[in-house]
């Protein structure tokens, strides 16, 4: 069976009384509203969990590539090949580390990207390039096809979420961040007063091909509010000219996100 250190069997046992006090709402009253709980937006479940690794990481979980740029990634040689029957197959392997219910959930999460583009991850059986998918510290991945073995790391503490786990892999197709597009000022405002200067490189702007997609706010893929902000609860990233557009709450891709893997892709569907 496998051992929890310290450390996680402590962070365990505050999210199980964090998620006691959440459930004791109190009995339902008329005319009284009762609040939902809080939770975190995806990227910040994400900086969370990566808070203090050691890994070498841009954006706050994207690991940098030592065979290529890993920033430029919308050309062929990152991208996964399709085959002859017009699918994307993506191989993997599944950490052993992993319980066969957390495995369950990942392949969940897989489950959208079968049902409505052509990548399809199947199972690794000795081709040369694949996802190992493990439960390293933290939430990460490279951008795009690395060659040979690319791990893609969901840690069990804190990352096996289904908009996580689909954001991983979306990095692992070969998309980055929404908040980073090419055409970003015209949607969003980055509070630069608010970002560390040792942080502000997670928003510099990238040269993007956006595919001839509408900047999407609820994108899988976009940043919370206050993503690396140097003070808690102040915004760093500010929707414009609606400041009130919710950004960074999504649960699942967006129709958008969906759309754009099968442009990058160009799946007949």
């Amino acid at each position: 069976m496998r051992k929890m250190s310290l450390f996680s069997a402590v962070l365990v046992l505050l999210m199980g009384l964090s998620a006691q006090d959440s459930s004791q709402v109190q009995p339902h009253e008329e005319g009284v509203q009762t609040e939902k709980p809080f939770r975190l937006d995806i990227t910040s479940r994400i900086l969370e969990a990566n808070k203090g690794i050691s890994q070498n990481l841009v954006e706050g979980d994207i690991a940098l590539s030592e065979k290529r740029n890993a920033m430029k990634c919308w050309y062929s040689y990152c991208k996964w090949q399709k085959s002859y029957n017009g699918l994307v197959e993506v191989p993997y392997t599944l950490s052993d580390y992993f319980y066969d219910s957390e495995k369950a959930l990942i392949r969940k999460a897989m489950e959208t990207f079968h049902r409505k583009t052509c990548i399809r991850f199947v199972p690794h059986y000795g081709q040369s390039d694949y996802l190992s998918i493990e439960s390293e510290l933290g939430c990460w991945s490279s951008v795009g096809k690395d060659g040979g073995q690319q791990v893609v790391s969901l840690s069990v503490y804190g990352c096996l979420d289904h908009g996580i786990i689909q954001h991983e892999l979306l990095h692992a197709l070969g998309f980055h961040h929404e908040h980073t597009r090419s055409d970003r000022d015209q949607y969003v405002r980055i509070n630069w007063e608010n970002v560390p200067a040792s942080s502000a490189f997670n928003f510099h702007k990238k040269d993007t091909n956006n595919l001839n997609t509408p900047y999407d706010y609820s994108s899988v893929m976009h940043y919370g509010r206050t993503a690396f902000t140097s003070e808690f609860g102040v915004d760093t990233i500010t929707p414009i000219p609606d400041s009130s557009v919710p950004i960074g709450q999504r649960d699942d891709m967006s129709d958008i996100d969906i759309l754009r893997i099968n442009r990058l892709y160009e799946c007949n569907i």
